[in-house]
């Protein structure tokens, strides 16, 4: 097999990253823009050491789950945002569900009996497919053109549209104009209202002025802004009963119903009491600390952490209100290990980064004795890395929930409820 070769071969079973498995003479080939069941023509993109990769261009025997893309740069070879436009929007549930039970299976060590328990499945959000994207971030190539990226390459598609985009983004006067000093090009629509460009210089933000709005914008100047030295712009965001007050390039859920949705399921699961201590760990700006704090009164006790300073920042501006609420600054693991916080304590909330959280937060998070953990994690993997940990400790993962905050997209986002060992 050489790369830029086609082979005809049958998809077997879904894989992470937005892949289908096959294999051609025993090799094993990870395939895009394919389904499970299906026999394409597929062209080889890369070779590595025991398995290759492979976009499908060519469909001979398609599954009935099988959809024309709504989006015409989502095929081989154009935008790598969106894995799976191919797929009908159920079955791409089902195609995440399929991933999240091989992972927790492959590297949670959980049997088929025990996910079977679980009844992993994956539920849409409101909104549908496609305009649900609050924020998106164009490349800019080397004449100016802002676009999005090809899968696993830094070369710049130039586009149209995204379809995936909210409506106000795709409603902004971005693509198809010259950005000659920009490497990149911020977008936000937040679900407060603002809508908000950024011009990105060698790491640089440049607030771009948007004096008629989104449809009449004056983005003439290049990058496409105001001058540099121009403070950075905020967003306001709704969720959780409360308004935040945020940077425009802070983090944030990117499905409008996402924080929310979350922020429901956290509390459904751990049903706080009132009087009962919170760790809301990696924290962000506070949106489940907020929520938690509601719950279990102003006497109890809350504690935020949080190692990004801007995400330090903003959950001290937006819990100010709070008073039982304490914001540490550090790193989840620092704080843990070297006791800036200390148990014991009854609830927590583990958010961490897509590289989970890791054997040495398990273990000490669980040392606290909490009677309860919820975890967000947003990659199967890692989640499923944690579940281990946790197993071993004698820890069992009582809930699984999936939602599909990234429509169209690999993507999957879960929330599990860890309870301790009978005591």
């Amino acid at each position: 097999m050489e790369e830029a070769e086609r082979v005809e071969l049958t998809v077997d079973a879904v894989a992470p990253g937005g892949h289908c498995v096959a294999r051609v003479d025993g090799q094993v080939v990870f395939v895009r823009h394919a389904l499970p069941g299906e026999r394409v023509v597929a062209e080889v993109t890369e070779l590595h050491r025991g398995f290759a990769r492979a976009d499908a261009v060519e469909i001979v025997e398609a599954s009935p789950d099988r959809v024309a893309p709504p989006c015409p740069y989502a095929r081989p070879g154009g935008c790598g945002g969106c894995d799976l436009q191919h797929v009908a929007p159920a079955a791409q549930l089902d195609w995440k569900t399929a991933v999240v039970r091989e992972q927790l299976s492959r590297l949670g060590g959980l049997t088929d009996a025990e996910i079977d328990v679980l009844r992993v499945t994956v539920a849409p959000l409101p909104g549908g497919p496609l305009g649900w994207r609050s924020r998106v971030r164009y490349a800019v190539d080397a004449t100016g053109r802002a676009g999005l990226l090809k899968h696993r390459s830094h070369e710049v598609v130039p586009i149209d549209r995204c379809l995936i985009a909210h409506p106000a983004i795709q409603a902004l006067p971005v693509l198809g104009r010259n950005w000659p000093a920009a490497d990149a090009v911020a977008t936000v629509a937040s679900t407060g209202g603002d809508v908000v460009v950024t011009a990105l210089a060698d790491g640089t933000p440049t607030p771009v002025d948007l004096p008629g709005g989104p449809a009449t914008a004056d983005l003439s100047g290049a990058p496409g802004g105001p001058a540099a030295g121009d403070t950075p712009a905020t967003v306001r965001e709704v969720a959780a009963g409360r308004d935040w007050t945020l940077p425009a390039g802070g983090f944030w859920q990117v499905h409008p119903a996402a924080a929310d949705t979350l922020v429901d399921a956290v509390l459904d699961l751990l049903d706080p009491r009132p009087g009962e201590s919170v760790w809301d760990l990696y924290g962000g700006a506070g949106l489940f600390a907020a929520a938690l704090a509601a719950r279990v009164g102003p006497d109890a006790r809350v504690t935020v952490v949080e190692s990004a300073a801007e995400g330090v920042a903003a959950a001290r501006r937006n819990l100010a209100d709070l008073s039982r609420v304490e914001v540490v600054a550090a790193r989840v693991e620092t704080a843990l290990a070297r006791r800036r916080i200390t148990g014991p304590v009854d609830l927590v909330v583990l958010d961490p980064p897509r590289t989970g959280a890791g054997a040495a937060v398990v273990r000490d998070m669980i040392a606290a004795n909490p009677r309860a953990i919820a975890y967000v994690a947003c990659d199967p993997a890692a989640f499923a890395r944690d579940v281990r940990t946790f197993g071993r400790a004698g820890w069992r993962l009582a809930t699984l929930r999936g939602y599909d905050l990234f429509p169209m997209t690999q993507h999957v986002e879960l929330v599990g409820l860890f309870l301790p060992p009978a005591r």
